[in-house]
């Protein structure tokens, strides 16, 4: 194996402002893997406190946000990705969205009812993957009218988000991926990270010059420290991203790049909800309005606007 040099671990131990709210790009030179490491902690935790949300609700928002922000940083686009999982359980909708500047939104539905008349049951690995049910994961990257927008679908195969992300890439990107995806509420404040690392293409160089042998050797020592992350590993604000990396993948050769700052953003705007207001029919508004005003929240920021009735009624 490569030894690390002190060159090496001083360039991964430089120390940055902060080290949260950060995509974190590597590459692990002797194996030729890619991946990314995910911090997130004001943007989450800004997103679930907007809403009431139970705590199960919370966790796979915070989880599903994470992989939303972990995908999206793969892809290169202008516009906005959305990843968005649908299932026919009490939690039947999550949908997190990341704009090519990094802002961050999600929301989550859930049927309260029936949540509530549920026993939690923490100690089982399925427990949160029951609250969801049958159903698919879909992104779409949206990169305004005068692009196609691709979409990509696949059904829910796992006990868990990182599951069926990874169930998604195995299937329909045929790359091998390893991911692992956390969150977790302290003291009332929520925090989240992911680290993925996937293969690269067989005709890079460096792949096409190692026997194949040690390609799947390297990817099951890879995949043996991924499995060894500890959640307070990946989400301790003590412990620098860039540390960490070294601390699983110094054999590897660990690389580090430009690191990508995310954020909480709603797009939301008066403007907007103006707009969709006045497509619909007056009548409609009428009956909706309350002491004259027409009053819309966004369900992802829970900003509530009051839009008057006349100003529905004119240009």
């Amino acid at each position: 194996m490569k030894k690390p040099s002190d060159h090496d671990a001083l360039r991964l131990q430089s120390s940055f402002e902060h080290d949260m709210d950060i995509v974190q790009p590597f590459h692990l030179e002797a194996s030729n893997l890619r991946g990314r490491l995910v911090r997130l902690d004001r943007v989450v935790d800004t997103i679930l406190s907007k809403h009431a949300y139970p705590e199960p609700v919370a966790q796979l928002l915070a989880e599903t946000i994470t992989l939303g922000v972990t995908l999206a940083s793969l892809l290169k686009y202008d516009g906005v990705f959305t990843l968005q999982l649908n299932g026919d359980g009490v939690v039947p909708m999550l949908v997190c969205d990341v704009t090519s500047q990094g802002a961050v939104r999600g929301y989550a539905q859930f049927r309260a009812e029936a949540l509530a008349s549920l026993v939690p049951d923490s100690q089982n690995p399925q427990w949160l993957r029951k609250l969801v049910g049958k159903g698919y994961l879909a992104f779409t990257v949206d990169q305004g009218e005068h692009t196609d927008r691709y979409q990509g679908i696949v059904e829910l195969d796992g006990q868990g988000v990182a599951d069926w992300a990874r169930h998604y890439f195995n299937q329909s990107e045929q790359l091998d991926t390893g991911l692992s995806v956390m969150a977790m509420c302290v003291d009332g404040h929520w925090r989240s990270g992911a680290l993925i690392v996937q293969k690269l293409p067989d005709q890079q160089p460096i792949a096409a010059l190692r026997p194949s042998d040690d390609e799947e050797d390297d990817w099951r020592r890879v995949m043996l420290m991924l499995q060894s992350l500890t959640r307070d590993e990946l989400l301790s604000a003590a412990l620098p991203a860039n540390q960490l990396l070294y601390r699983l993948f110094n054999e590897d050769g660990v690389r580090v790049f430009q690191r990508h700052d995310i954020y909480q953003g709603c797009r939301c705007s008066e403007a907007k909800i103006l707009g969709v207001l006045r497509s619909l029919p007056y009548e409609e508004m009428v009956d909706m309005a309350i002491e004259g005003n027409v009053e819309v929240t966004c369900e992802f920021c829970s900003t509530l606007y009051a839009i008057a009735l006349d100003r529905l009624n004119t240009p």
